[in-house]
This record gives structure tokens, C-alpha cells and sequence, in this order.
């Protein structure tokens, strides 16, 4: 792999902290929805791109009988994924590599996936390119993204009001889960696209569990309070995501509050 950017340094990092496996646990749901919605079939050559600790999408794409590659950029992550996937009984290839400069030739795949990885990638549209570029003509494409106004966009940009500014030209992940950006994303790949809207449920006991929950297990928060916590501003953050996840579990009842993602499904031209 390429030497990687201070900022993709950076992002290993912030995936290296916190648990999660644990994270993934809470929205496991997603990745089984997106491998149901794509259709993988037993046989099938199937890429996981951001595949994180392989038990969001990639395990469960396996248990079809698909031949899978997850991808992922942080070991750490590639380390768990192993593990969760022995437990699983599943055979997976795990590769270290960049959303941005995908190792394998062109139409390589049969499916291409992604559930809340993709749109991490710095530079949206090179990755939307790489993931047409390596999947065959006929293939299908999966991508579940966070929207901007759901519950797990309005988090991200709490957390992001306590941060220093992004790097100009910085496009928020969850851009990913707009239809008109998407569409911007593959134009001119060949890749025919549809979408659906759909939905999480967070279960937590009260706002002060999930607001533990996130701030001692998610990557991005914990390397925020690591940030702020020595100048005295983690409280500051802290208060405002206990508020925000008041309003969640108020709003929502027993059943939990939803997380709303957009599922890009698509299928390449020829």
C-alpha cells in the first residue's frame, strides 16, 4: 500500500481507538439489510469496501456462501475482523488497502459493498470511482451511508463544533447519504442508481449510558476527549451529546431511536 497522508494517518488512528466491534454490535441490522437488498448469491466475488471489524456486512455476506474480500485501511480493525470471523466459522480475505486507490484490477467483483465505510473516505469522489472502476459490468453495488439529518448526522456535527476546523476542501461523511451527491459521486461511471431510506434502532437505558457508551468505545469521540480534555473543554462536548441523546430517547420511547441511513444500490451498465 501507499505511503498513507498525515490525514489518513490521522483516521487510522481515530478507527484504532475505542472498541469497535462493540459500536458495530448496535447496527449489525444495517449490514444484514444491505447484503438482503443487494442480492449476493452463493459463488458470487464480493468486496467489502471499509469493512471495519468484518461483523457489520462482511460476515454476514459470507454466510451466503459468497467468495468475500473485506478492505479496510486501519489493522486494528483488519485484526478484529479475523477474530469475529473464526468465531463466525466464515473464510474471508482481509486486505490492508485505501477506498481511494482499491488493490485489485478492474471488474474484479461481482458486488461491491459498503456499510458506513466508504463514506469516510477523504476524497468522495475517487472513492466512488474506485468502487465502480473494480466491479464488473452487471455487478451490483451496495452502499449504506448515515444521513446529514438523521440522529448519527446532528452527532457527528456536535462533535465537530468542538474540534478544530477541517482541512479546506473537507467534505463531511455523511454527504454519502444524500441521493443528489451520491448521483454527482458515480456520474459517468456507467453505474445505474437507486435509493431507499431506512433506519437503525438505538436501545439505550438512559442518555447518560449511551453518552458512556460512545465516549469510552467510539473511535471519534475518544480521541476527541483526548484532544480537549487536557485545556479543559471535554466537558463542554460531553454535556451536549448527554443533551442531544436526552432528546433522542425522550422523543423515541421503548423501541429505541432511530438511526437514518440512505442505501445507494446500483448496477454497472454492459
Amino acid at each position: 500500500m501507499a505511503q498513507l497522508t498525515e490525514e489518513k494517518q490521522r483516521a487510522r488512528a481515530v478507527w484504532a481507538a475505542g472498541d469497535y466491534s462493540s459500536i458495530v454490535y448496535k447496527v449489525a441490522e444495517m449490514g444484514t439489510h444491505t447484503v438482503e437488498r443487494v442480492g449476493i448469491a452463493e459463488g458470487e466475488r464480493v468486496l467489502d469496501i471499509g469493512c471495519g471489524s468484518g461483523n457489520n456486512a462482511t460476515i454476514p455476506a459470507a454466510q451466503t456462501g459468497a467468495a468475500v474480500t473485506g478492505l479496510d485501511l486501519t489493522p486494528e480493525l483488519l485484526e478484529a475482523a479475523r477474530a469475529n470471523a473464526a468465531e463466525a466459522g466464515v473464510e474471508i480475505e482481509w486486505i490492508e488497502g485505501d477506498a481511494e486507490q482499491l488493490p485489485f484490477d478492474d471488474e474484479s467483483f461481482d458486488v461491491v459493498i459498503s456499510t458506513i465505510g466508504i463514506m469516510f473516505a477523504p476524497d468522495h469522489r475517487r472513492a466512488a470511482r474506485e468502487a465502480a472502476r473494480v466491479l464488473r459490468p452487471g455487478g451490483r453495488l451496495g452502499i449504506a451511508s448515515w444521513t446529514p439529518d438523521g440522529s448519527v448526522g446532528r452527532f457527528f456535527v456536535t462533535t465537530a463544533k468542538h474540534m478544530p476546523p477541517p482541512p479546506e476542501g473537507f467534505q463531511p461523511p455523511p454527504l454519502w447519504g444524500t441521493e443528489d451527491h451520491v448521483r454527482g459521486l458515480f456520474e459517468g461511471t456507467g453505474v445505474e442508481l437507486r435509493f431507499e431510506d431506512a433506519a437503525v434502532s438505538f436501545k439505550f437505558e438512559s442518555a447518560e449510558e449511551a453518552t458512556d457508551f460512545y465516549e469510552n468505545r467510539f473511535g471519534p469521540v475518544v480521541m476527541a476527549k483526548k484532544a480537549l480534555e487536557p485545556d479543559g473543554k471535554w466537558e463542554a462536548l460531553r454535556e451536549e451529546l448527554l443533551e442531544q441523546f436526552k432528546e433522542e430517547i425522550a422523543a423515541a420511547g421503548p423501541d429505541g431511536y432511530p438511526g437514518e441511513y440512505l442505501l445507494t444500490l446500483g448496477t454497472k451498465e454492459g
